[in-house]
């Protein structure tokens, strides 16, 4: 197979993981542990799904930026610009967008700056630039660079103590933006500023694996170089955890490195499945969800919170409860229903060949 053909499999594994952001974002009242986030230290099956599609991110940002040679031409950069703005601007009008139908539609004092779409505008913006500027042979020790200064920044500044007021995470955010504009579930905003340097390493790690998939010569090839990926990082994000523990809240070290060496395992694992072996039957829902990702994110958050808002996800709960008694179940039971939803949008946009590219 000729390395520029477009893999069925890169597809899948980006429709798989927003279909998993859906679902662990619209689970109802009282849900399964793997469905909920780590509250502190440790990894559940929820805390894979951003870091995945953040990992989606480098390859994506390797395998458009080939196409013109790593040129950074005035339109190659008007086009980096425009859509790092955009993807900024789409989460912070999901932030007031919640804000407005809560009946605040100008409290804009105390709207919530970061956010999933933020950080991957960020992250996005960061690597396509170092893409185009940098020779890509020290893409590796800018990850190590990166993750060491931050890794630093930890230990000097207490980045795992859960009292905000000692948290130099915390504190950078709130003396920059204040308390008001960010996220109050967690000691720390999970997506907080200075959080954004490890996530640019976790994408650049999705880069350099881009890359590894872009040259080699054969499927065979590119399977074998995300294997080798992944089993180093496997390795040395467990190692590191045992001084810096696993946590998506700061995403530590430790968890950049982990997420993404199961993320290159799983991509692995796919290509050989779908790419190689042509095991594609199961997987085309996930490409519905796929070729429009972020258009898809996008309208299940707006349509989570219209649902919230409403009442009617408080009506459909209460409809799938009938039926299905343990909460957990009928929690499961309305996330899936909320995945299905979103799913039948997507469907309709594929069938009629209408690609968002956000």
């Amino acid at each position: 197979m000729e390395n520029k053909q477009r893999l069925l499999s890169l597809d899948i594994l980006r429709g798989m993981t927003v279909a998993g952001m859906i679902l662990v974002n619209n689970g109802y009242g009282e849900s399964f542990t793997m469905l909920g986030h780590s509250r502190w230290n440790g990894l559940t099956p929820c805390d894979l799904v951003f870091p995945f599609f953040l990992f989606i991110v480098g390859i994506a940002c390797y395998l458009s930026l080939a196409k013109g040679g790593f040129t950074p031409t005035p339109q190659t950069l008007r086009r980096i610009a425009k859509r790092t703005i955009l993807l900024f601007v789409i989460g912070l009008a999901i932030n007031w967008f919640h804000d407005a139908l809560k009946g605040d539609p100008l409290g804009f004092d105390h709207l919530r700056l970061w956010a999933v779409m933020q950080r991957i505008a960020l992250c996005y913006g960061a690597v396509s630039l170092i893409a185009l500027y940098m020779n890509h042979r020290y893409i590796v020790p800018l990850v190590i660079a990166l993750l060491s200064g931050y890794t630093l920044l930890l230990i000097w500044g207490n980045g795992y103590s859960e009292d905000a007021t000692q948290n130099i995470l915390a504190l950078a955010d709130r003396s920059l933006f204040g308390y008001a504009h960010l996220y109050h579930k967690s000691p720390v905003d999970p997506e907080g500023l200075l959080g954004t340097i490890s996530s640019i390493a976790h994408v650049l790690i999705g880069f350099y694996c881009g890359k590894a998939i872009y040259m080699a010569k054969s499927v065979e090839h590119k399977v074998m170089g995300l294997f080798v990926i992944g089993t180093v990082c496997l390795v040395a994000g467990y190692l590191l955890s045992f001084g810096l523990p696993l946590n998506k809240r700061i995403w530590s070290p430790s968890y950049v490195l982990v997420t993404c060496a199961l993320a290159a395992l799983l991509q692995a694992l796919l290509m050989w499945l779908i790419d190689i072996r042509q095991k594609n039957r199961w997987s085309e829902p996930f490409r519905v969800f796929g070729m429009n990702a972020l258009a898809l994110y996008v309208a299940s958050e707006l349509l989570s919170i219209i649902f919230n808002q409403t009442g009617i996800n408080n009506l459909v709960y209460n409809a799938l409860h009938t039926f299905i008694i343990p909460l957990k179940w009928a929690s499961l039971a309305y996330a899936l229903t909320f995945v299905a939803l979103n799913y039948a949008i997507g469907y309709a946009l594929y069938r009629k060949q209408i690609y968002i590219k956000l």
